[in-house]
């Protein structure tokens, strides 16, 4: 059984929508991961014994998707060595989603957590695959061939645009 890798994990269900984007980029990477909901506020054992214990089980980076106040991506950082990658989320109880973005964004020196846009876990699944990639050419050659993919459908964009 491959090592789970990467650990997905938001405060309520009501964010997997968002945060399935990012286990889709990284099933598209053959990157073995986890997705889960550990609420900071609801669940704060659960989310002390995952932040602290991640490493233990073979995870090297942690996506944590949180709406409103967001204080998941924080806490877990706070509790554990691993990266961390912040996703906010637009709630329904956000105001835009900027209360999710600056919770995330605004972290104080030593806790650091990198932060995508708002709604952003696809981003925060590639990131996470460039962290894997400094150990593994296979992640890394995987990532080529997506940016080489990306180049390619704006060129055929390109192409489309001359016959106007």
């Amino acid at each position: 059984m491959e090592l789970i890798k990467v650990g997905i994990i938001m405060g309520s269900d009501s964010d997997l929508g968002i945060m399935l984007e990012a286990s889709k980029i990284l099933k598209e990477f053959d990157i073995a991961h986890e997705v889960t909901i550990v609420s900071a506020h609801r669940t704060p054992h659960r989310m002390m014994d995952y932040a602290t214990m991640a490493h233990t089980r073979g995870i090297e980076v942690i996506i944590a998707g949180a709406g409103g106040a967001a204080h998941l991506p924080g806490m877990i950082a706070s509790f554990s060595p691993l990266p961390v990658i912040g996703v906010p989320i637009k709630s329904s109880n956000s105001i835009d989603g900027w209360d999710s973005v600056l919770s995330i964004l605004q972290m104080p020196n030593g806790v650091p957590v990198a932060t995508v846009a708002l709604n952003g876990a696809l981003n925060a699944g590639i990131i996470a695959a460039q962290i894997l990639s400094v150990e593994n050419k296979e992640i890394r050659n995987s990532l080529i061939t997506y940016k080489e993919k990306l180049k390619n459908g704006v060129m055929e964009k390109v192409e489309k645009l001359k016959v106007i």
